[in-house]
């Protein structure tokens, strides 16, 4: 099939010979943080070296959503539908009200400044889960150069309490994160150091028990094309991952099922459009889709 690698058989079934990989828009230098909002029949996602999220639709095309946007990575939604973003000039996480006011939900801990907060998930409890890399303060092209104040980790937040716990920090560079369906597991990318010569490919999980503590991770997968960034899981707990060459489709066990092959890396992606059977792929200065025959997982 043309586009695709098929590891395994059951990959054949995932995708549609009739159904290419489409250009939506392009012309940005790196996109990130792709979050579908159903309600509205619309994708936002951050042009991030420029400083804006952007919004597309199929009815109304491409348009500026937010600018300056305090150079945002990861977005999601938390459980009332609002925008919850991760800001690498701020070192923050925020949430968008519905009147449009921002709201900075945490900016430190113990004290001090988090890093660069890249990825962003909410559990079904309302909890926040985050990934707090310095990579978005180790350069000017992601946010500006700033003194890193704490360890990369990744953090849950109790917006209801205002409580910030380290749920992990046994990770080098923590990336992308997304829970299972069931949220009984959460999968971390492990990127490594930015400007190492080889750069760490892991993707890791870690059991999560009801009351959302986490038990030691372990080697998930690593990813033999670039690293893993930004990924999600479909319905039946598959995790689709970024990759350097494409998306890989990565069974709960761990093995490596196919790939949906692009002409530059993917940084992230999300599941969209009619019953989210429509894969919304950031493919370094383009947006991209290709349509599936899975159904992501319910994330609101």
């Amino acid at each position: 099939m043309d586009g695709f690698e098929i590891h395994d058989p059951r990959f054949a079934s995932f995708v549609l010979p009739n159904a290419p990989l489409e250009t939506l828009a392009e012309g940005f230098r790196w996109c990130e943080g792709p979050v579908w909002f159903g309600d509205r029949d619309e994708l936002l996602f951050s042009d991030l070296p420029n400083d804006r999220v952007m919004r597309w639709s199929e009815r109304g095309g491409l348009s500026v959503f937010r600018e300056p946007a305090g150079f945002e990575n990861g977005h999601a939604r938390d459980r009332e539908g609002r925008l919850l973003s991760c800001s690498h000039r701020g070192r923050c996480i925020t949430r968008t009200e519905f009147d449009g006011r921002i709201t900075v939900l945490a900016d430190r801990h113990g004290g001090k400044r988090l890093n660069s907060p890249n990825d962003i998930v909410c559990k079904s409890d309302g909890t926040i889960w985050f990934t707090d890399p310095p990579y978005g303060i180790q350069t000017d092209y992601e946010g500006g150069k700033q003194a890193s104040e704490l360890p990369a980790r990744v953090y849950r937040l109790d917006p209801a309490r205002g409580r910030l716990d380290i749920v992990a920090d046994d990770l080098q560079g923590p990336n992308g994160l997304c829970f299972s369906p069931d949220e009984s597991r959460l999968y971390i990318a492990e990127s490594g150091l930015q400007f190492a010569p080889d750069p760490v490919r892991h993707l890791r999980v870690y059991a999560c028990d009801a009351t959302g503590n986490l038990a030691k991770g372990r080697i998930f997968h690593k990813v033999d094309k670039g690293f893993s960034d930004g990924f999600r899981c479909d319905e039946d707990g598959h995790v689709w991952s970024s990759a350097g060459d494409g998306v890989h489709c990565i069974d709960p066990s761990g093995a490596l099922l196919g790939k949906i092959l692009t002409p530059a890396t993917v940084s992230n992606l999300a599941f969209g459009g009619r019953n989210r059977a429509r894969l919304f792929l950031c493919v370094s200065h383009a947006l991209m889709a290709v349509s599936v025959n899975v159904r992501g997982a319910r994330l609101v």
